[in-house]
């Protein structure tokens, strides 16, 4: 999570939509915001090639990795060959990324049977949570990331983001605006919110879904008490260590900084 509107790419360009969190999105039923990966590995590949991320080719990735002698032995250990091709780099991505899981969230804890792991102020929210609504497309394991929804369902979502959702993949209008609904896991730290993330508070993000997908105004206390039952939403982070990256060689490609 870089808590960026948009990341930084390739010679500090900037990426057109909010950056999804990449902790247990293997659970999600499709990647990207619309849609447009099947899975992990179907993902992974896209960076790859994208001018304002990676600006790379899939062949020129390959022929970097195959240049640095470790690279080789690994992919060797890990799949039983020397030549290895981009199908074996993004199945290291992605087996990779599934091991971002973040368990053991108070509200896990709480569904488990620890009537401590929540505060009063948690519970209250989750019964409003569902009683105004939103579960009918925040539900299920990652309480979202299982199924798309229009942004704006009652109410335009004004946004100076001109990205069309869905609609760039299937070309259908009734696919514009839509978009993957996001999981609520952790959404306390994977700020600012939504696909243009022009939103930097969690209780406003709350006020603003309420109006726009479900019509409703929350006082303050409704929304305060949501929030801090997304808060209990938040499990034990992955401890990620920056590897220390094999030495290149002559034959490697240098970076374009």
């Amino acid at each position: 999570m870089d808590n960026l509107p948009s990341s930084i790419g390739h010679k500090w360009a900037i990426g057109p939509i909010n950056s999804p969190t990449v902790f247990n999105s293997d659970l999600n039923f499709v990647q990207f915001w619309n849609g447009r990966a099947k899975d992990l590995q179907e993902q992974a590949a896209g960076p790859i090639e994208n001018p304002l991320e990676m600006a790379f080719s899939h062949e020129l990735a390959i022929e970097t990795l195959q240049s640095i002698p470790q690279y080789r032995q690994w992919f060797k250990a890990a799949y039983g060959k020397e030549e290895f091709s981009i199908n074996e780099v993004t199945d290291a991505i992605a087996t990779f990324e599934k091991t971002l899981r973040t368990p053991n969230a108070p509200f896990d804890l709480w569904l488990k049977g620890d009537d401590a792991a929540l505060t009063t102020a948690q519970l209250q929210g989750y019964q409003l949570f569902k009683e105004k609504g939103c579960t009918a497309c925040h539900s299920g394991e990652l309480a979202g990331g299982q199924m798309y929804q229009k942004m704006g369902l009652v109410k335009p979502f004004v946004t100076q983001n001109p990205d069309e959702g869905r609609k760039a993949v299937t070309g259908n209008d009734i696919d514009k605006f839509v978009f993957k609904v996001p999981t609520l896991r952790n959404i306390e730290l994977t700020y600012p919110y939504f696909h243009d993330g022009s939103v930097w508070d969690l209780q406003q993000a709350v006020e603003v879904m309420a109006d726009i997908q479900l019509g409703q105004k929350l006082t303050r206390e409704e929304s305060g008490k949501i929030t801090e039952f997304l808060k209990s939403l938040t499990g034990e982070q992955p401890q990620v260590v920056l590897p220390n990256l094999p030495p290149s060689t002559l034959e490697t490609v240098r970076p374009q900084i």
